[in-house]
């Protein structure tokens, strides 16, 4: 009886909050509808996953597989699950190691200027590269690292040394995807701790000036210690996401000679899917991946709960 009456009383007090404050949900609703439409509704596709799907039949219409798993199964089997999930994961992590830091370095440095108009064309001229659309940019490095026609290529035959294909050989595509990712995006990705910066109470610098501070002491013990919870959040969500890898760069910069380093889950699961029409084995593909996901969010999430006391829920 007492858990009904607090749950009567709950359901009451959320429907005050929605009438007392009717025109914010009414601005919300909008969000909600598109988020419903296009993110949860399309959801029931993953169904195919289990099915042996045919387009003429429908999702409705098509036999459901036999086993239920065996277009996982398929998967697991194929030449191709250890070579994808290896070179996810390692541009992923490498990008991590590389990539995460260093908004923070670059917010911690903008803090630091002085010069108020210089802070402000610095942060334009970082910031910029993050508007550059990926086809641009991958046509950019094609530009830059060109042996025949490129900017280094024709610098190398000035000085007269043989450029290498860099585009061409296997071992070097991670390192041109993570270090022009750093480029385009560092100063985009430095904005939220530049923010979480300019929160911090003025007064806690002037304390520590008056304790006699140096500036790499407040760094250390004021801006890092107020910068970790959002790290740690960004962290989370960064991985979250280390089993999946953006299809456009890496499909734009690939061909057959990096072929063996460039081919991730979600290049595979385009080819598959739509390249040769295997809708059911590309939507256990991509469900495997969302899974493993999913799981590593969970986790990372509970591990930071425990130690840092910082998680998103």
């Amino acid at each position: 009886m007492i858990k009904s009456g607090l749950a009567k009383g709950k359901t009451k007090s959320t429907f005050k909050q929605i009438k007392e404050n009717w025109g914010l949900y009414l601005l919300l609703l909008p969000a909600v509808v598109i988020l419903i439409c296009f993110t949860y509704k399309p959801m029931y596709g993953i169904i195919i996953a289990f099915k042996d799907y045919q387009p003429v039949k429908g999702i409705t219409g098509s036999s459901w597989a036999n086993p239920w798993y065996k277009y996982f199964t398929k998967f697991f089997n194929s030449y191709q699950f250890t070579a994808t999930i290896k070179n996810t994961l390692i541009i992923n992590i490498y990008s991590m190691i590389i990539s995460f830091p260093l908004p923070i370095i670059l917010a911690i440095a903008v803090n630091q200027m002085r010069a108020l108009r210089f802070k402000k064309v610095f942060q334009t001229i970082t910031y910029m590269p993050h508007f550059i659309s990926t086809v641009v940019m991958v046509g950019l490095i094609m530009l830059m690292l060109s042996p025949d026609s490129g900017i280094l290529g024709n610098l190398s035959k000035f000085l007269g040394i043989q450029f290498p294909n860099l585009m061409g050989e296997a071992g070097a595509f991670s390192h041109i995807y993570v270090l022009s990712d750093v480029w385009q995006h560092t100063g985009w990705d430095s904005i939220i701790y530049i923010a979480a910066l300019s929160a911090i109470d003025p007064s806690l610098y002037e304390a520590a000036t008056i304790d006699g501070a140096t500036n790499w002491q407040k760094i250390i013990y004021i801006d890092l210690f107020m910068l970790a919870p959002t790290a740690a959040i960004l962290l989370i969500l960064r991985v979250g996401g280390l089993m999946g890898l953006g299809f456009e760069k890496v499909y734009l910069m690939q061909n057959t000679l990096n072929i063996a380093s460039s081919e991730v889950i979600s290049t595979y699961v385009y080819k598959i899917g739509l390249l040769s029409a295997q809708y059911s084995y590309s939507a256990a593909i991509g469900l495997f991946s969302t899974i493993i996901n999913f799981i590593l969010l969970i986790t990372v999430n509970q591990i930071s709960k425990k130690t840092s006391e910082n998680s998103l829920w």
